[in-house]
């Protein structure tokens, strides 16, 4: 029995001694939020990618947006890479085991989304690959890993790095890392989503006037001047009468 419990101790030890380091990661986490809930109420993507374990908190990770974190909202893009077994193992056999994520971030991103690469030690392969795709896309990079110095980290632009070199201990962080990134999330979602919306307004608004969609440039118009509008040119403006305007 005592043994049993050792090896518990001996988790939460190094679970807690990870802890404290951890807490400097809250702003980072609230910020990604931000911006996660910013680009998907305007309609971008999420990309997620792992191996083993992490590709299982990479879907985990994408099927809190699809589906919901607690409350009821609107469905969030969010595709894990690793989900899609005739993908992988179609490119693996065809391109290699590197390239597996690689083709996918091709296909799947566009400028501007956003890559969240998970892995412990930072050195895989596929995800360096990854990452250098998302780069040439002009998608945003960003990781979660291990204890830093690491491969991955220095090739994304944003990393959240776990000081512990447990990576059973990491991975549970990182857990906890994309559960404070989907409530984060959730609160940002209802304002992004509201902007989102009065852009899309805004945007119709400027379009509604001619048939082609293209928007209607404003006519100056200046006091005392009758202006014809369509080609027709306006006349020169008359000699002020010595009236005060209305």
């Amino acid at each position: 029995m005592t043994g049993r419990v050792a090896v518990l101790d001996r988790h939460l030890t190094s679970l807690a001694a990870a802890l404290v380091p951890f807490r400097d990661a809250g702003d980072r986490l609230a910020r990604w939020g931000d911006e996660i809930a910013g680009h998907l109420a305007a309609g971008g993507r999420l990309l997620v990618a792992g191996n083993g374990g992490s590709a299982a908190e990479a879907q985990h990770l994408a099927a809190e947006l699809v589906g919901r974190l607690r409350d009821d909202r609107a469905p969030l893009s969010a595709i894990a890479l690793s989900a899609e077994t005739s993908s992988l193992t179609a490119i693996a056999n065809d391109y290699g085991f590197d390239e597996v994520f690689a083709r996918q971030v091709r296909a799947h991103g566009r400028p501007g989304d956003i890559l969240l690469l998970l892995s412990t030690s930072g050195a895989s392969r596929n995800l360096l690959a990854a990452a250098r795709a998302g780069r040439e896309k002009g998608l945003r990079c960003w990781a979660l890993t291990g204890p830093e110095p690491n491969p991955l980290a220095e090739v994304c632009a944003e990393v959240v790095a776990v000081a512990a070199d447990d990576p059973q201990v990491v991975q549970e962080l990182h857990l906890v890392s994309a559960h404070v990134v989907c409530e984060h999330v959730d609160l940002a979602l209802p304002a992004a989503l509201a902007l989102a919306r009065s852009a899309t307004g805004r945007a119709g608004a400027a379009t509604a006037g001619t048939a082609t969609g293209e928007p209607v440039e404003p006519v100056p118009v200046q006091a005392g001047v009758e202006v014809m509008v369509g080609g027709v040119d306006a006349p020169a403006p008359q000699e002020p009468t010595g009236r005060s305007a209305p």
